[in-house]
């Protein structure tokens, strides 16, 4: 999994596909012969924004951690390695292939995880983006 990946499931919490949760097996082809059948319209998915604020907030060690503008303690705060290799990985994820490890880089990298969040059913204040 993408470190960006594990960065959302730990803040929007992990889906159905990576809980052990057994999928449904597919349905069987109707016979050639059969009438075909009604297809009734899918029901819309309720969708579900998650407050990340809050939700990193609520994390045990959230109060000691400077998470809100720093990505190495966003990223300890959700026990996702944050060694320069791991930030390096997340910012090539993210379209940032000179990462050096500056603070201007570090800066760049926790305002643009933001706003992948954002991007991904997360509600980010602006100040965090």
């Amino acid at each position: 999994m993408s470190i960006f990946g594990r960065i959302k499931d730990a803040i929007f919490g992990s889906s159905a596909k990576d809980s052990g949760q057994p999928k449904p097996a597919p349905a069987a082809a109707p016979a050639p012969s059969a009438a075909p059948a009604a297809v009734a319209p899918a029901a819309p998915q309720p969708v579900t924004i998650v407050n990340v604020e809050n939700s990193l907030d609520s994390m045990p060690g959230a109060d000691r951690l400077n998470w809100r503008t720093s990505i190495v303690d966003l990223m300890k705060l959700i026990n996702v390695e944050s060694d320069y290799a791991s930030r390096k990985a997340l910012a090539a994820e993210l379209g940032r292939e000179d990462y050096s490890g500056s603070a201007e880089d570090n800066i760049w990298l926790h305002k643009r995880v933001m706003q992948e969040l954002a991007s991904n059913g997360g509600q980010v204040p602006d100040s965090l983006r």
